[in-house]
């Protein structure tokens, strides 16, 4: 059990690990085999100038290969496991129950990449996100939205996410 940081890394569950690994794996095998086989196959057909199944077959290949990248940084850096909440405060991995602006909202606070279900995240990065952490149940605290008007947020609930 430990708390990941924002600075240590993004906080997954092990289901979100497991399956972010399995995709990994796949893009790096059989994913990266049938785009080169496919690629292969198109400028076989000749003038590249002309050939769309090349150029999207290209295009696809860049798309993956970034997020190959991107999976590559975020499962390195990943912090495993279940949340600890310290103190009760709202941290990366806390499902939160907040008022905001006068109206409930329940929400993860971390990575879209470990919510599972229909669940809304909001990074720590975010303004509700920067806004909430570190505060607890019954702090109230605001933001700014992006139209300029603060936004009053209070914490009803903090508890560790567990991908339920």
């Amino acid at each position: 059990m430990h708390m990941a940081d924002e600075q240590e890394g993004t906080w997954l569950t092990q289901e979100a690990y497991d399956r972010l690994t399995a995709e990994l794996d796949h893009l790096r095998g059989p994913w990266r085999k049938d785009i080169a086989k496919r690629i292969e196959e198109a400028r076989a057909e000749g003038d590249l100038r002309e050939n769309g199944g090349y150029h999207a077959a290209k295009d696809e290949q860049g798309k993956f290969e970034g997020r190959i990248r991107e999976l590559e940084v975020l499962l390195r850096d990943a912090k495993v496991g279940d949340v600890q909440l310290h103190d009760g405060k709202a941290a990366s991995g806390t499902l939160i129950t907040a008022e905001v602006a006068g109206r409930e909202l329940v929400f993860l606070l971390g990575n879209r990449e470990i919510a599972s279900g229909d669940v809304k995240v909001f990074s720590a990065e975010s303004p509700l996100g920067a806004a909430v952490l570190g505060h607890q149940a019954g702090d109230t605290t605001t933001y700014e939205a992006p139209n300029g008007s603060t936004i009053t947020v209070k914490v009803v609930s903090v508890e560790p996410y567990t991908g339920a």
